[in-house]
């Protein structure tokens, strides 16, 4: 990586593990909660007054040109520093945004190593890393570094269950791990799959095979809280705000770039369900109100998942957060 350029010294950014310090574990903020809750704005202005970088914690904003309807920061632009990429918004560095093609999956061991070096990068930088996101699995992967079974991709396993519907393999995997329905994102067939798939060839369920092991990381997590139907409303707005920023035609341009519909990313919210009207299934009208629907289902499994952690500081809005952030930088070790 080239020379960094010294900036004045942050006063509320945590002093370097070992110097002054017995703190051996790198501090990472946490910003998490159910989508259309304001992360993302949260997210960047914590990052800006404590000199922070973000680590995308959205399954989602993950992939290139899947940008609007995944609610990715509009108007910034993959670039490279050296040979660290990211995704540059109002110049605050975003890593593991923006770099994943529609076709490839992402596990979350490998989001896990990824975010656990790209932390370990920004602190070193003397920076404060700030994981952003409402993949629930992925922040409890690095908060409590879970690890996963390894098993590797059964093609003719999977090409037998790539006849069968959704709630099909919904069953299937519900009968052999009654549990995941807790862990696993049943309206993802991709993510269903995986899981059906470990549970089978393991002979284990899926939910009982991920570990624990010591802490790699010293989080604060944050989220704020909206009501039920100020969250809600925010969801509609959300969903109305892309189509009018050319959601549609978005998914239109990814089709004619080769992208099939079963394509990983092509599993992300309001892009299936857009998908039906595009395909001339239903009406413009009923494709929106499907959106809506959904994203506001995994909202609220969101929600379900979320409040079960009880270190998560609910707030009521982005001033307390800043305070509980100055306060947590400011706490000895």
């Amino acid at each position: 990586m080239g020379p960094v350029q010294r900036k004045p010294k942050n006063k509320n950014l945590p002093k370097k593990a070992g110097a002054g310090t017995k703190r051996a574990l790198p501090r990472v903020l946490c910003i998490v909660g159910p989508t259309s809750s304001g992360k993302t704005l949260l997210g960047l202005r914590l990052a800006k007054t404590f000199n922070g970088e973000i680590i995308n914690a959205d399954a989602r904003q993950v992939y290139q040109v899947f940008n609007i309807g995944t609610g990715k920061p509009m108007g910034g632009k993959r670039i490279k520093r050296g040979k660290i990429g990211m995704y540059l918004f109002e110049d605050i560095p975003h890593y593991l945004m923006d770099f994943l093609p529609p076709v490839k999956a992402l596990s979350v061991a490998e989001w896990k190593a990824t975010a656990y070096t790209a932390a370990l990068g920004i602190r070193k930088r003397r920076k404060l890393p700030i994981v952003v996101g409402g993949t629930g699995l992925y922040i409890q992967a690095l908060v409590d570094n879970y690890h996963f079974p390894e098993v590797p991709p059964q093609e003719a396993f999977r090409n037998a269950m790539s006849e069968k519907t959704l709630d099909e393999l919904v069953k299937l995997l519900l009968r052999l791990d009654p549990e995941a329905k807790t862990l696993v994102d049943l309206k993802n067939p991709r993510r269903v799959m995986r899981a059906l798939e470990v549970s089978t060839f393991t002979g284990k369920p899926f939910t009982a095979q991920k570990s624990q092991a010591k802490p790699i990381i010293e989080p604060f997590m944050i989220a704020i809280k909206r009501e039920r139907d100020e969250l809600r409303e925010r969801i509609n707005l959300a969903v109305e705000a892309y189509i009018e920023a050319g959601w549609l035609d978005e998914i239109r341009s990814i089709r004619e770039s080769g992208v099939d519909w079963d394509a990983p990313a092509m599993t992300s919210l309001g892009y299936r369900e857009l998908g039906t009207y595009i395909r001339g299934e239903c009406t413009l009208d009923e494709a929106i109100k499907k959106t809506k629907d959904a994203t506001w289902q995994y909202a609220k499994r969101q929600l379900t998942w979320f409040k079960r952690d009880k270190r998560i500081h609910w707030v009521k809005d982005e001033d307390e957060a800043e305070q509980l952030v100055k306060k947590w930088l400011k706490k000895k070790a």
